[in-house]
């Protein structure tokens, strides 16, 4: 019999309301459908285990121990694979689900009855009468993850085989079989241990386990998320042998895999600590399904950088972490779930990374310097600060450690910096360079720039317009009251010239850019209501409401905003393809998440009552992503056409954020009583 050290094998999870999302036998067992599910976990080192729910991998990211070898950054996928049979008198059952070609083998998915994403995701498999429960989660601030298998039901004692395939391999490459997997391993005391050539240890913990070594490779596996991306597919796994464990109804099996011995660690133990963290970060949220998921939700994305810092992932499975998306992130993922001592560690990282008054834009994976190529993350520096004092009048820290830092980026900006970025005589902001992408729409395929934007796009004007204003009273918080005039006309003047060359009167909205040689761009995009949503409005009255009416008709979808209407001839209906024809249409008409954050400040700000009302509506017009794509999580981006199916990273850091700050920020709870009709909204013909 298999029991736990230390715990009862039987740890209830408790969650504040049913869980977001269940999948029945119906779903589970059609694979084309199941496998357009992703589950998802991560251990706050940037390292991560995810796959698709029939554990069918898709993508070349998905793995079971999926390290971050130097935090947050450099992944590899160490164990790609756990898979299981079931030896009962009947017979041989593999729950495993792979597809090769268009073939899938085994279909273990036929096994299953349930699948649920709670505190962790969960399985549930009925197989000749044995029925089955699989719990797989990650350990907190450790390259570890664990599965349990709970026995719930067996007529008779039955034998379980764990085959381990190992992959080794940077999480951005495939593998293909050859010399240069380390085939020698180490079996003792139920722990496996294997170094792979290069690679950081690989352990794993069976207990009351035999293993029985059978070193060979497994060849072409499909990935087909990657071949509908226009890239390389298939890829070799390798595995040492197979482990063997004999069970019976009410046992309960807890393994570990990890770069670090487990020792004498139990995975029951393990789970009881990690249910405890994140129970704790729930305790003081409303009890409301939606608020708990995306506080859980948004834990898996604050991640540790350098001794005691903290920084944001900005999704999974390939990004690392851009300074734009953790400042846009910093209010929702940190404040909004009462971890300000997190958003005050991440703006100290970023302060640390400043040079010539810039933030990187991003870091790399290899151990490579950080990019500096945009002209937004440094200005969104000054929204996260603004939000981090107005939540925790933490003045002393502001005043000490960050105010100095916003006077060299404010001086810079005004001296010029990196890629032309610098105050113009207008008073506004100018960036850009030939061949640069410096905003957030910043596709790039070879030297074609997608939407290069140079000279004074709008959101930059409203985010330089609202640094000086943040930047002025910070000034006469610490008694410079002279220098915060100085500043405080600067940012007049700004808005002066704003007012006077942005606005287009034939269509009554805002210009999108004004280039090098003065020519206003007038196309029709989102990113005019940050002259509005931010903290300083630089337009109010009629023209933001126009300009919100506009948005609303054209560009306003259940799941974020398009990046161009319908209407324009640069359109991109569906984001799909290789990877030219994705980028060509991720700023062309693709829906993007995060956007609802700031749409709904727009519409509170210019409808008032009539506004809160609306986002209500919003949100509970968004609920249904929650239950679809990675469940419990939000998704990147979308098709811009209905039904505006998901597409990107499965986990966006500034889509989570953003949504959870606006529910909090604006008391957007959802009411009590019932479900949505979730197929009304799943059909969504046309957007609202």
């Amino acid at each position: 019999m298999v029991k736990p050290s230390g715990l009862d094998a039987k740890i209830i999870i408790h969650f504040k309301k049913n869980p977001m999302l269940e999948l029945n036998e119906t779903t589970l067992q059609n694979f084309s459908a199941a496998r357009e599910f992703e589950w998802l976990e991560t251990n706050g080192l940037g390292g991560y285990s995810s796959s698709s729910v029939t554990h069918a991998h898709t993508r070349r990211y998905h793995g079971i121990l999926v390290a971050a070898t130097r935090p947050p950054v450099e992944r590899m996928v160490l164990l790609s694979k756990m898979e299981e049979t079931i030896v009962t008198g009947n017979g041989v059952f593999e729950l495993g689900c792979n597809q090769f070609g268009n073939t899938v083998i085994p279909k273990g998915n036929q096994f299953l009855l349930h699948f649920s994403k709670k505190i962790f995701p969960q399985w549930e498999y009925e197989i000749d009468g044995v029925v089955l429960k699989k719990t797989i989660f990650m350990v907190h601030g450790e390259n570890t993850v664990a599965i349990i298998y709970d026995v719930v039901k067996s007529p008779s004692p039955f034998r379980m085989e764990i085959l381990p395939l190992v992959a080794a391999r940077s999480y951005h490459s495939l593998n293909h079989a050859g010399p240069q997997m380390h085939w020698d391993y180490e079996w003792h005391e139920n722990i496996f241990h294997n170094k792979p050539d290069g690679v950081t240890n690989l352990y794993i913990k069976v207990p009351n386990a035999n293993f029985t070594a059978h070193p060979d490779w497994y060849y072409n596996f499909n990935y087909s998320e990657e071949k509908n991306r226009g890239l390389d597919y298939e890829e070799d796994l390798f595995s040492h042998g197979i482990f063997s464990v004999s069970l019976k109804e009410g046992d309960s099996l807890g393994i570990i895999i990890s770069t670090t011995s487990p020792g004498e660690l139990q995975a029951h133990d393990l789970l009881a600590a990690e249910n405890l963290r994140r129970q704790i970060l729930l305790n003081d949220q409303p009890s409301d399904e939606v608020i708990s998921t995306l506080v859980l939700a948004a834990d898996q994305f604050i991640v540790e950088r350098d001794e005691d810092l903290r920084t944001v992932i900005a999704g999974y499975h390939w990004f690392t972490d851009w300074a734009r998306d953790t400042m846009i992130s910093l209010a929702g993922l940190a404040l909004s779930t009462g971890r300000p001592e997190d958003a005050k560690k991440i703006l100290s990282a970023f302060a640390k990374t400043v040079s010539m008054g810039m933030l990187p834009n991003r870091f790399q994976d290899e151990n490579r310097p950080p990019e500096y190529n945009n002209v937004d993350g440094t200005l969104w520096y000054f929204i996260a600060v603004h939000k981090y004092l107005r939540h925790t009048n933490d003045s002393k820290f502001v005043l000490d450690e960050i105010l100095p830092v916003l006077k060299e980026i404010i001086d810079w900006h005004f001296r010029g910096t990196r890629f032309n970025i610098h105050v113009d005589e207008d008073g506004l902001l100018y960036a850009g360079e030939t061949g640069m992408q410096l905003t957030w729409m910043d596709a790039k395929v070879g030297d074609w720039v997608v939407t290069p934007r140079m000279g004074k796009p709008v959101e930059i004007q409203a985010l330089w317009y609202n640094a000086l204003r943040i930047f002025a009273q910070l000034l006469e918080l610490n008694n410079q009251d002279a220098d915060a005039e100085m500043v405080h006309a600067s940012a007049e003047k700004a808005r002066e010239s704003f007012e006077m060359k942005f606005w287009f009167e034939e269509g009554k909205y805002l210009f999108d850019n004004i280039d090098d040689h003065g020519i206003p761009d007038a196309s029709l995009r989102p990113n005019q209501i940050f002259a509005v949503s931010l903290p300083y409005s630089l337009i109010t009255g009629e023209k933001a409401a126009s300009l919100l009416n506009i948005v609303e008709a054209s560009l306003y979808t259940p799941v974020g905003l398009r990046t161009l209407p319908e209407t324009d001839s640069r359109y991109a209906p569906v984001y799909e393809g290789d990877v030219k024809q994705r980028d060509s249409a991720y700023h062309q008409g693709t829906v993007w998440s995060w956007l609802l954050g700031p749409y709904i400040d727009t519409v509170v700000k210019v409808r008032g009552v009539q506004g809160m009302n609306e986002a209500r509506n919003i949100i509970e017009a968004f609920r249904y992503h929650l239950d679809e794509a990675c469940p419990g999580s939000v998704s990147e981006i979308f098709d811009g056409a209905p039904p505006h199916h998901p597409r990107g990273c499965i986990a966006q850091a500034w889509g989570v954020a953003e949504v959870l700050r606006v529910i909090k920020e604006y008391n957007l709870v959802v009411q009590e009583g019932g479900q949505l009709n979730v197929e009304l909204e799943k059909k969504r013909s046309t957007s609202l």
